[in-house]
């Protein structure tokens, strides 16, 4: 439930780690000498792992280089209100909720890398989470024509489908009160085996920012809360440790699926510190 917000100093770095940054730059611009066109560079990471701030250093720098970049999440792909709300009387109602593939419209970001990959400028979508809801187009910020870079960042960014095995069983008490039956959780993940592996089939490198655990990840979404300016609705740890149950499931599969075949992988204390870089 939402609580008065209490301001207070932001948590999070404005900057990424430097050797993570560097390390980053560098495989964007081995792809850049390796093709002519569009180099999508995909990042994932758990909430508050530092995607963001990732991706916004990596463009300044490609930009005070000379290479027209554009920055993209998975954030402002999700679906409207009224569309999410129809799959919650349609397939189930945790579906309402914002989060797990499923509520985002992949069409709509395979259409913005389609028109890059062919030189167009392009509006950029941007989804307001005060409003809990897609902003104006009208506000939609541009790419410029002939954009060399799109840096593509999302929790789930690259996440492949879980096997049905691990379906089988609730991971939370979300899943097991509201998902006995799995519904929920197999249509998501029916989803990302669908048209999700098409859109991040044009990732061209990926990044993962590896949490120690999903055990941190209501601390890191607690500092973010912290940072919304005042006036903003800010949840409660309560509020946080509820949500943060809904990306519970592909955050664990992914901790343990994509390291492996990522191109960069930096490994993450609770304080976001990198431990390593692989």
């Amino acid at each position: 439930m939402p609580s008065s917000p209490v301001w207070t100093r932001p948590t999070v770095s404005s900057e990424p780690d430097a050797q993570l940054a560097e390390a980053a730059l560098s495989l964007v611009q081995r792809g850049l000498k390796q093709r002519t066109g569009l180099f999508v560079l995909g990042i994932c990471g758990a909430q508050g792992s530092g995607k963001s701030t990732l991706a916004k250093w990596l463009a300044s720098k490609l930009e005070r280089l000379g290479v027209a970049t554009a920055v993209l999440s998975l954030d402002d792909l999700y679906l409207t209100r009224a569309e999410r709300q129809k799959m919650a009387r349609e397939v189930h109602p945790l579906f309402a909720t914002r989060g797990v593939p499923g509520t985002h419209d992949v069409a709509l970001g395979m259409q913005v890398i389609e028109r890059m990959a062919r030189g167009e400028a392009v509006v950029l979508p941007r989804f307001d989470k005060a409003q809990d809801e897609r902003a104006a187009p009208a506000i939609w910020p541009s790419a410029p024509a002939n954009c060399r870079v799109l840096l593509l960042e999302g929790w789930c960014m690259g996440a492949s489908p879980q096997p049905e095995i691990e379906m089988l069983e609730p991971v939370n008490a979300l899943e097991a009160a509201a998902d006995p039956q799995g519904i929920w959780r197999r249509y998501a993940n029916f989803c990302l085996a669908q048209d999700y592996q098409q859109l991040f089939d044009r990732v061209d490198a990926l990044v993962m920012l590896a949490a120690p655990s999903f055990a941190v990840v209501s601390k890191w979404r607690m500092e973010q809360e912290r940072e919304l300016p005042p006036g903003a609705a800010v949840m409660d740890e309560a509020g946080i440790a509820h949500f943060v149950q809904f990306y519970q499931r592909l955050t664990e599969w992914v901790l343990r699926e994509m390291p492996a075949r990522a191109h960069l992988v930096a490994q993450l204390d609770d304080e976001r510190r990198v431990l390593s870089l692989t």
